[in-house]
């Protein structure tokens, strides 16, 4: 039996086992691990883990007393520290004197979730295509401009087409499109037998204000509950239209969130 206090590198199946106690909140875990991506480190107590943390270009803990995890991951450099608020609490605390001032701290995150198909949505929404990418690839640019505060296509333009582009061809864009303007587009961040994170939910500005984005995320969440249980997102507790949007369509709160951006 492995200490409590030894930190060591998991095998699949235990991540596994660790992440089907909370399959929305560990769902990046989750899908991280089944696509073989990245690092991992964890503790465990009689062979089952307490408390796991991927390390790459995201820093993700998750589960009990992550300080523990402070030195490995301040070894990665991430972009990002984020995950369940409490676990990035813990592990914040024992790493902030290894690491930069992070530019933003976005505490209190609130994740949602649905497993019931809300109405139908009415829309053109479909699957995107390799046609669709010379329009998606600046709607993603600035979604995540609008969330992160950094132009993805002036720091890294090549790696985020390349990102964009791979999300198209694994089956992971969605957009709904009328006369050359992006009415609701998003891509799906995870996604594992048990849930699908949705992220970049985007409308073009002049679309906007029309309900467009209630329409197109009825169309998602029924699209994708047709192959998997629960599907999931987070959002800023700023971004008072989103969260409407979301709790408009009965999507259900499920923790928390912190995000620490360096």
């Amino acid at each position: 039996m492995r200490s409590v206090t030894e930190p060591f590198e998991p095998d699949l199946d235990q991540i596994l086992a660790f992440c089907a106690q909370d399959p929305v909140e560990r769902v990046f875990l989750e899908d991280v691990a089944r696509r073989r991506l990245g690092r991992f480190t964890a503790f465990a107590e009689d062979a089952e883990l307490t408390a796991l943390c991927h390390v790459g270009a995201n820093v993700v803990p998750s589960g009990a007393e992550c300080g523990r995890f402070a030195n490995v991951a301040a070894r990665g450099r991430a972009r990002m520290i984020i995950g369940d608020e409490h676990a990035v609490d813990d592990l914040w605390m024992d790493m902030e004197r290894l690491m930069p001032r992070p530019r933003d701290d976005r505490p209190g995150q609130p994740v949602y979730a649905i497993s019931e198909p809300p109405g139908p949505g009415d829309t053109g929404l479909r699957a995107a295509t390799e046609h669709d990418f010379e329009l998606l690839l600046p709607a993603c640019a600035a979604a995540h401009e609008e969330e992160i505060g950094v132009d993805p296509l002036a720091r890294d333009p090549d790696g985020f087409g390349w990102r964009t582009r791979s999300q198209i061809q694994e089956g992971r864009s969605w957009l709904w499109v009328e006369g050359g303007s992006i009415r609701f587009k998003a891509e799906a961040s995870a996604w594992t037998p048990s849930a699908v994170q949705v992220q970049q939910v985007w409308v073009d500005p002049p679309e906007r204000n029309k309900g467009y984005a209630k329409r197109g995320m009825r169309d998602l969440c029924r699209l994708l509950l047709e192959s998997v249980p629960t599907v999931c997102l987070f959002v800023r507790p700023e971004n008072a239209p989103a969260i409407k949007v979301y709790e408009g369509i009965e999507m259900q709160r499920h923790g928390s969130y912190r995000s620490l951006i360096f």
